[in-house]
């Protein structure tokens, strides 16, 4: 599948030095494949810029964080939700910066122009987490664990996931009570308009809430 826009990120990438790239996005290089290795939600991918080809990672020294879940999830990127993942994949290759994260948060429509991307039609479905966690602390944070996440100190509980290297993602749960209902918010970290664009943005906030439900 070849989603719109990705064959010009492909045409970009296959030029640049495979030392930048690896540097700027914090990935690894392969140089017996030609392939960067992309660690996303602690799964490893194959990103081939001759052959145009992103697959599940299966260099022999390199093991997924957790193997009973590589192949349904890895599929999962690259079919179910590859509209998502390809092209902020290779948006991410090409144009993140070798800046470390800041830890400042910051909601959707704190980004420049995000109201537009994450209202209406663009919305997120954080009212679906609520439904599915809001009484499941314990599998909340087990399923952001499995994505390669990691507990942050926010809310009820809140898992910091790395759907790129660069670019983490927090989701801030408060449990359902007698006076409220459950909610989620998704946060980014300020730095994450240095390494993609918004629509790239607006696509990784979808791959987080919608990984998180699978």
């Amino acid at each position: 599948m070849i989603t719109p826009g990705e064959d010009a990120r492909w045409d970009t990438l296959l030029p640049l030095l495979p030392t930048e790239v690896s540097q700027r996005a914090a990935v690894d290089y392969d140089k017996d494949s030609g392939a960067y290795v992309v660690k996303s939600f602690g799964l490893l991918y194959q990103f081939t810029p001759q052959d145009r080809q992103i697959a599940p990672c299966t260099l022999k020294d390199r093991q997924p964080q957790h193997p009973q879940l590589q192949e349904p999830q890895q599929e999962m990127l690259l079919t179910r939700f590859a509209y998502f993942y390809r092209s902020a994949s290779l948006w991410y290759l090409t144009g993140a910066r070798e800046i470390p994260p800041s830890n400042h948060l910051v909601p959707p429509e704190g980004l420049k122009d995000g109201e537009m991307f994450f209202k209406g039609g663009h919305t997120l479905p954080l009212n679906k987490l609520a439904d599915r966690f809001g009484t499941d602390r314990a599998g909340f944070l087990q399923r952001g664990r499995e994505l390669g996440g990691e507990q942050v100190p926010f809310g009820d509980v809140a898992i910091r996931l790395f759907p790129f290297p660069r670019v983490p993602v927090v989701l801030i749960l408060w449990l359902e009570d007698d006076e409220f209902p459950a909610r989620v918010n998704l946060l980014f970290d300020s730095t994450c308009e240095f390494h993609l664009p918004l629509d790239m943005n607006w696509n990784v906030a979808m791959m987080c809430a919608l990984m998180m439900l699978v």
